[in-house]
């Protein structure tokens, strides 16, 4: 229906927001300035002990800075108590004093329509509870019994039984009045094409409803008695109540329970979500038979930040586990993250609970993790990655799906810890430092020759023209790399940043070697490691770098880290030229040789510019090391024409 221009600006108006959000929190009072309208309390979307949750009178509107949900008191009504749009305009209008106007004749014919098909499945509910009851029912009964439902369980999720006969349920809702056409819109009955009587769509299964977020009965579950049915699951069809893609089983229940702390957790069927609320683990939902859908997803998060998806321990758990992945991951972000709980191999939760009890249970729960673990999984388990060419490969796959998440901030952290899992599988290879980097920086190494060729050429750097971290002189390559090794250890925080450039340090002793290797793996420092960290910080250059000296900002470390290593690099970039220069000079020099030489002393004082901060300056001479490899090129020039 259409709304008269200026009606719901009249309904924000008399209704402060306040009023509607304050029947679903608690309001801290402490913190909130009532007479500006100005409100806080814990958010009811997700579960947090602060006060994080703001209401502002004023402007009409709510933000919760935990999970970043906002919006107006309609979106209020219609998140946090499922209601549709006209029907959170009806609440605001009663709390207004407004009459509503007069609905458009077709919308009132749908809400009314609506209406009679909820009446319809509320019969039909209580036609299978009373049917549990019955003799033919009695197996249904026994079975339910030995997985441990007990009266209060039965009542509790309204369980009930459809006899195996083909219009049962069909004359008996017929009786109190339903329509054959009501019986097939709703989904209960199946109409012939050849147009004969209706039948049962449901014989022989013990039935769960399928409940809305505001508890109205929509769908029906059933689980199949005869051990050789075609489906041993049937679930409604698609109804004007029901979309199987945009609802979870147990819904309303979970969200009341999370709203009081419980977690999310995400089973995979009805049986499964029983035993978890029966468990103690009452804010247990499931999928209602087919995989989770985006909007399943969308409809968790407005729960709970977090939800812990606990599927099945066989092959078709993990395939939905890892199927879930590529869904996912454009959506995660925060307040947008998943965890996952795998079990033990053929068991499901309900197995395990029946079989060890509860805290089996919640020790699963504990122990899940992040969805990241979960894609390395996927990518590395079973397979072997032995030659240059596979890496690659891996390396590839991870890059294009983590291209696929949306938000910067998490798609940097995701980049972060897949290098760290990297170095773990990696790390401990012959040759494995050398390997090139997963990420955005690039790998290679530079050829033994270079290594060998012209170590010395760049170790004349005079003291530095202004203060430097270092007491005096311009730090040569292997004060340098003690510099940038004594960082990491002081800050472990930091490594993840800068692991790929570490991987290609080439350490002047085994004894840094080692700590490089415990550094990049984030193991304990081994005794080779220890001896090598006790003489780097034994020398008084290191000790007097600000970082050393004192607990230092984390941010400023972090730049003066990375000048280390990109001196580091310029300085191996610098002799693998030098070195090829000198090799085409003891040969066939020419015109080439001198303007390459020209070229590497222009791009290194163009790299150098403009000068960093005090804070960060590395203490390099620029001006000086330019001058030095100019003076390079024109001795090279000189021995070319001689």
């Amino acid at each position: 229906m259409s709304l008269p221009p200026g009606f719901l600006d009249e309904l924000r108006d008399r209704v402060p927001i306040s009023r509607i959000v304050g029947r679903k929190v608690t309001w801290d009072l402490r913190k909130s300035n009532q007479g500006k309208g100005d409100w806080w309390a814990p958010c009811p979307f997700h579960h947090e002990k602060t006060a994080s949750f703001h209401v502002d009178d004023q402007k009409g509107f709510f933000y919760c800075f935990g999970c970043q949900a906002k919006g107006d008191a309609l979106s209020f009504l219609r998140e946090a108590e499922g209601l549709g749009f006209m029907e959170a305009v009806e609440v605001m209008a009663s709390e207004a004093g407004l009459q509503m106007p007069e609905r458009d004749p077709r919308a009132q014919e749908r809400s009314d329509r609506r209406t009679q098909l909820v009446d319809v499945m509320e019969a039909a509910v209580r036609h299978f509870r009373l049917q549990l009851q019955t003799g033919p029912a009695g197996a249904a009964r026994e079975y339910l019994e030995r997985r441990g439902l007990d009266a209060a369980t039965l009542e509790r999720f309204e369980i009930g039984f459809a006899p195996d006969q083909r219009g049962h349920m069909t004359a008996a809702l017929k009786a109190k009045g339903i329509s054959d056409a009501q019986l097939v819109e709703t989904g209960l009955a199946i109409r012939p094409d050849d147009g004969g009587a209706i039948y049962d769509r449901f014989r022989g299964r013990i039935m769960f409803p399928i409940r809305d977020a505001r508890g109205r009965a929509i769908a029906f579950g059933g689980r199949a008695m005869d051990p050789n049915a075609r489906a041993k699951y049937l679930n409604s069809p698609e109804t004007p109540l029901f979309d199987k893609g945009r609802n979870l089983y147990n819904l309303g229940p979970a969200r009341a329970a999370v709203g009081k702390g419980a977690p999310l957790l995400v089973a995979e069927g009805y049986m499964d979500v029983i035993a978890l609320a029966r468990a103690g683990f009452e804010g247990a939902v499931a999928p209602l038979g087919t995989a989770i859908t985006e909007e399943q997803l969308r409809l968790m998060w407005r729960v709970a930040p977090e939800p812990v998806i606990a599927l099945d321990g066989d092959a078709a758990g993990l395939r939905a586990a890892m199927r879930l992945i590529d869904l996912a991951m454009p959506m995660i972000g925060p307040g947008q993250a998943l965890r996952f709980a795998l079990l033990p191999a053929g068991q499901d939760p309900d197995d395990l609970i029946r079989t060890e009890g509860p805290g089996a249970m919640a020790r699963i729960l504990d122990a899940a993790r992040p969805m990241v673990d979960l894609l390395w999984r996927r990518e590395t388990e079973g397979r072997d990655f032995d030659s240059p060419e596979r890496k690659a490969a891996l390396d590839k796959t991870l890059r294009e799906t983590i291209a696929r998440i949306e938000d910067k901030s998490t798609r940097d952290h995701y980049t972060t810890e897949i290098r760290r899992l990297r170095w773990e599988l990696f790390g401990g290879r012959k040759g494995a430092g050398r390997l090139s980097s997963w990420g955005t920086q690039k790998g290679g190494s530079d050829a033994e020759g270079a290594r060998r060729g012209g170590r010395s050429a760049l170790k004349s750097a005079s003291a530095p023209a202004r203060a430097s971290v270092f007491v005096a002189g311009d730090p040569g390559e292997p004060m340098l790399e003690a510099m940038v090794l004594a960082i990491c250890a002081r800050y472990p925080e930091l490594v993840p940043q800068v692991c790929s450039r570490l991987e290609r340090l080439e350490p002047v002793d085994l004894d840094r070697a080692a700590l490089v290797h415990d550094l990049l793996a984030g193991a304990p420092i081994s005794e080779a490691g220890r001896a090598a960290l006790e003489t780097i910080l034994s020398d008084a250059h290191v000790r007097t770098i600000p970082p050393l000296r004192h607990a230092g900002d984390a941010a400023k470390t972090a730049i003066i880290l990375g000048n280390a290593l990109d001196r580091l690099e310029s300085f191996r970039a610098a002799r693998a030229e030098i070195a090829r220069a000198e090799a085409e000079i003891a040969g066939l020099a020419d015109e080439g040789l001198t303007w390459r030489v020209g070229q590497l002393a222009r791009a290194r004082d163009r790299a150098d510019h403009p000068p960093m901060e005090d804070t960060s300056d590395l203490g390099e001479n620029r001006s000086e090391l330019s001058r030095e490899m100019a003076r390079l090129k024109e001795e090279f020039t000189q021995k070319t024409r001689s």
